[in-house]
């Protein structure tokens, strides 16, 4: 997972305010529920010491989905504020969190920001008629969704029966007209698909523009294509089953880019081009060695020190010594992320049970040297 969004954070000034919040609003009393979590929420913060000047932004963030809007949409929600209260992070979660956050402290946690974020894998959904295409972009580095619209020529838009000889012109001007507004759409598809290193391209909509735009498809994404019956452009069309299989395709990415990254572990540890244990990513992020960090979800319970910058760091203060600094004691995941983000590494979040030997994190490597340890 690119972490580059969390770059405003790292460089930001704690202490931090860190929440993971369920921020649904779908129900009857959706108002009254909101603003009963947010005031528990707002109380957790304030007995932690946060500033009401703080807690007020959390607060006014989180009730934003009570005044309508596209965050009445959402289901969960992360924010992290830093102590002068600006935002350096607000980001919509894949769904209520599994485990709400509402923590200050001098460092933010952001494991189950990560673990829980929506949209890690790049992906445009297309909802196609005869006309043109409504086009999402979704899963760029934590950034909102973007939505796209193109809109071809309508007339002679259906096929009609007028019978006589102006019966075949009449059909292959709609059919060239339908194939022309395709290709448009096909060409902003093509766009977009190599400016976001879209990892599929969901279709829906009407059947014979699907069968159209993915005729026209470009190299770029023709084998990306997933094409499904549902949805529609029409005013009131159910876009729930659109968005469900989006939900599920992103799952399915995620799940086979984490395991991938277990086995690239194991296989590229054989060559030196991996390492397991603390210890050993500390000292391949402190020399910039590392391309991906791999954390388990449940991290030990323990602490690095962290010097002047984020890539300052070592798991005691003979580490410290040897850098000719002092350190602030920070725990470890955090530390990690961090040190991942200043460095450009990316960062891939597993499950405990899927990490080789119970381990808390391995690594990935750019590059080794004379010195970079085997995996065990």
């Amino acid at each position: 997972m690119d972490v580059s969004f969390l770059q405003p954070v790292i460089t930001a000034a704690g202490p931090f305010a860190t929440v993971c919040a369920d921020v649904t609003h779908t129900t009857e009393n959706a108002d009254t529920e909101l603003g009963l979590r947010v005031r528990a929420i707002a109380e957790r913060l304030t007995e932690q010491g946060a500033p009401e000047s703080v807690v007020e932004v959390v607060r006014s963030r989180l009730l934003e989905a009570n005044d309508g809007g596209d965050v009445a949409t959402l289901r969960g929600r992360a924010l992290v504020v830093a102590a002068d209260g600006s935002v350096v992070l607000d980001q919509a979660l894949a769904d209520s969190p599994r485990q709400e956050v509402a923590e200050y402290a001098p460092s933010p946690d952001l494991l189950p920001v990560l673990r829980q974020s929506s949209g890690r894998v790049p992906h445009l959904v297309v909802v196609a008629d005869r006309v043109g295409a409504d086009i999402t972009v979704s899963g760029l580095r934590g950034l909102p969704d973007e939505e796209e619209q193109v809109d071809g020529d309508s007339f002679h838009m259906r096929k009609v029966k007028v019978g006589g000889w102006a019966h075949n012109t009449y059909m292959h001007t709609a059919e060239n007209q339908w194939e022309e507004n395709a290709g448009k759409v096909a060409d902003e598809v093509t766009s977009l698909a190599r400016r976001t290193g879209a990892r599929f391209v969901l279709v829906a909509g009407d059947v014979r523009a699907r069968q159209i735009l993915t005729d026209l498809a470009g190299d770029s994404w023709k084998d990306l294509v997933v094409s499904i019956d549902e949805g529609g452009r029409a005013a009131g069309a159910d876009r729930e089953p659109v968005d469900r299989r989006a939900a599920e395709l992103v799952a399915e990415h995620e799940a086979h880019e984490e395991a991938e990254t277990v086995e690239k572990i194991a296989s590229a540890g054989a060559h030196g081009l991996a390492v397991t244990g603390t210890a050993s990513v500390v000292e391949a992020l402190r020399k910039g060695q590392v391309e991906t960090l791999v954390l388990a979800d449940r991290p030990d319970d323990e602490q690095l020190l962290v010097g002047d910058s984020p890539t300052v760091l070592g798991v005691g203060q003979t580490d410290m010594d040897a850098l000719g600094t002092h350190g602030t004691a920070v725990p470890a995941d955090r530390a990690l992320i961090a040190a991942a983000v200043a460095s450009a590494a990316a960062v891939v979040v597993v499950p405990r049970a899927a990490m080789p030997g119970d381990i808390p994190v391995a690594a990935i490597l750019r590059y080794t040297d004379d010195s970079t340890p085997s995996a065990q």
